[in-house]
């Protein structure tokens, strides 16, 4: 007999919630789109880069950015809903009819699951297209000789030659730079091909290119002798920083992209952290933003009654960048210790649920 009333402490808990999640949510991803369109500004003008070409950029990259804040605007969202329901007496209602603190949250979580997996469907869909799109019409519109083709491949012209490369990434401190699947065209004025390099790899480093496992093919005029080497110095002055800004980060893949990227690395034995970092990461976010949500609720239940708006605000921002911070060193710490990225991606959001229960069985 007690489930209708408890379906109906759900719609109330939920609807509360929500409402301020999406509050939450809009303001800050309005928020950091208008700072990236303000920096935007001052590359208007060049090329073909103009006013309305950097609106659209950002608009592009919107759905990555609401993806990208849902768990902040989850976490902070719920705490001002359930501090506008302390507000009104009605947090203290529920809790006096012998609803737990636990169930309060369960609801809070059953809430925000139906949204959390629709925004998993669009950092998956919508939100890797987009930022696609966006890199790909800030590129033609600052540069003509650098290009985005379907799947991520990148071409670019140095002069009478022309470079295509499967993919590409950046590392290190400095920015360094890896392509590959490297196919490097080289033509003269009159457009006749001259030579064909194909290269595993090519490397920027200290201001000079490398190829890596190079088949290099010279073309005469009715002849063709090919040449192998395992590296070459490659003379070009492509812009390192160029290519760098036209890479579509792992952060910003599908998973797809991801396992396809992770699977040609380890093929050709070449370090791949980033990219599983970022699959693992991506599997495990509605889970961490439900866990994060879940658990850190009940710890604020006393301020939430005691506190107003900006107490409740500092108690989802503290939370928040706590948690990121405490798994980012726990990812960092583990791929130093040869840990496995989805365990080290596991053990702050468990760190946080036995927090939870310890909590839940003193003060429940």
């Amino acid at each position: 007999m007690r489930w209708p009333i408890f379906k109906r402490v759900d719609r109330l808990v939920a609807m509360a919630v929500l409402t301020t999640v999406a509050i939450t949510w809009i303001t800050i991803v309005s928020l950091d789109a208008f700072r990236i369109f303000i920096g935007e500004l001052n590359d208007v003008g060049q090329g073909q880069y103009t006013l309305a070409k950097a609106a659209v950029y950002v608009l592009l990259t919107v759905p990555r950015r609401f993806y990208e804040m849902f768990g902040y605007a989850a976490l902070i969202g719920s705490l001002l809903g359930l501090g506008g329901l302390a507000a009104s007496g009605e947090l203290t209602a529920l809790r006096a009819a012998g609803l737990s603190k636990l169930r309060i949250c369960a609801s809070v979580a059953l809430g925000l699951g139906i949204l959390t997996l629709a925004v998993a469907v669009l950092g998956e869909t919508v939100g890797p297209y987009g930022e696609r799109k966006a890199q790909t019409l800030q590129l033609a519109a600052k540069s003509k000789e650098v290009a985005l083709a379907k799947g991520g491949a990148l071409w670019a012209r140095d002069g009478e030659t022309v470079i295509g490369t499967r993919h590409g990434r950046t590392h290190g401190s400095k920015g360094e730079i890896d392509l590959d699947g490297v196919r490097v065209f080289e033509f003269d004025k009159d457009g006749r091909l001259l030579s064909l390099s194909l290269a595993d790899h090519a490397v920027h480093t200290q201001g000079d290119w490398t190829l890596r496992n190079v088949r290099r093919t010279q073309f005469g005029a009715d002849n063709a002798t090919s040449t192998q080497a395992p590296a070459m110095r490659w003379q070009s002055s492509l812009d390192p920083r160029l290519l760098a800004s036209s890479i579509i980060q792992p952060q910003y893949m599908t998973l797809r992209d991801l396992g396809q990227n992770i699977a040609s690395l380890d093929r050709n034995r070449q370090d791949a952290s980033s990219f599983r970092d970022a699959y693992w990461a991506r599997v495990f976010f509605p889970l961490n933003v439900l866990i994060l949500v879940f658990c850190a609720v009940p710890f604020s239940f006393g301020a939430l009654r005691s506190g107003g708006l900006s107490k409740r605000l500092f108690i989802g921002i503290v939370l928040a960048l706590g948690f990121y911070f405490l798994q980012r060193a726990i990812v960092s710490l583990g791929a130093v210790y040869a840990l496995h990225p989805a365990a080290a991606n596991l053990i702050a959001p468990l760190l946080l649920v036995v927090a939870a229960v310890a909590y839940f069985r003193r003060h429940a």
